[in-house]
């Protein structure tokens, strides 16, 4: 099985998201899948020019020269696409939607009737397979992922993939924080990074992620009062040492 991961957090392996998205990618390689990691952020893609060439001048292909030459192959072999992103204005960071944009050559110019929807051929030789969420958001509430959730879903059917689920980490910059500076042990929170390495691991080897795994990583671990009196406090700290 091979599973292609696009980190779009510009910290890449010091954000929060890869909090998640590391140990998650672990499990899947110990259930005997072949993973690879790329960070957005490392390359070189420019903005789709809507020119439509990889439709008819160059069909499959596109005209532009970058590093989407390496990463749509690896797309088009792999049987799981997992997307990393944190929520940035309520959806996946420029890097991500700028590379996945970029995904129109998988698909053929005409259209089929698919799922009572209107919607592009995938071209021959594309597998059809699952997609993953990764994401830590900044706010306490779990609404604040819906938006994202449901373009994940919408490029999902779009592909003629299967959206296979999401592992989602509110107020993600508090618990890698808390962490960090041993407010919070690690056995504290270990549970849900070793539920974000079981999710992996159940994808590849189940074909599905359990409701139960995915909630141990989306679980409380402060209240709301609690997170926004850190978080406040984190903030005026930052303040007064930047004006001293």
């Amino acid at each position: 099985m091979k599973v292609i991961a696009i980190n779009g957090s510009p910290m890449m392996d010091q954000g929060n998201t890869a909090l998640l998205l590391n140990p998650f990618l672990e499990g899947m390689r110990e259930a005997g899948a072949e993973v690879e990691l790329f960070y957005a952020k490392k390359l070189k893609i420019n903005q789709c020019q809507g020119c439509k060439n990889c439709f008819f001048s160059t069909p499959g292909k596109c005209s532009q020269k970058d590093d989407m030459e390496v990463v749509l192959p690896k797309l088009a072999e792999a049987d799981i696409w997992v997307f990393a992103t944190p929520v940035y204005c309520d959806g996946m960071t420029g890097r991500l939607k700028t590379l996945i944009e970029r995904m129109l050559p998988l698909k053929e110019p005409a259209y089929e009737l698919r799922d009572d929807h209107l919607r592009h051929p995938i071209r021959a030789g594309v597998k059809r397979g699952k997609v993953v969420l990764v994401s830590n958001c900044g706010y306490w509430e779990m609404d604040n992922f819906d938006p994202l959730i449901s373009q994940i879903e919408a490029i999902s059917k779009s592909a003629d993939r299967e959206f296979a689920g999401a592992l989602l980490r509110p107020y993600g910059y508090i618990l890698g924080k808390l962490v960090q500076v041993g407010s919070i042990s690690d056995s504290q929170v270990g549970d849900i990074f070793d539920a974000a390495k079981e999710a992996g691991r159940q994808l590849v080897a189940d074909g599905k992620m359990s409701s139960e795994t995915l909630k141990v990583v989306s679980r409380q671990v402060l209240s709301r009062e609690e997170f926004m009196d850190q978080i406040n406090r984190a903030v005026q700290l930052k303040m007064g040492a930047e004006k001293g």
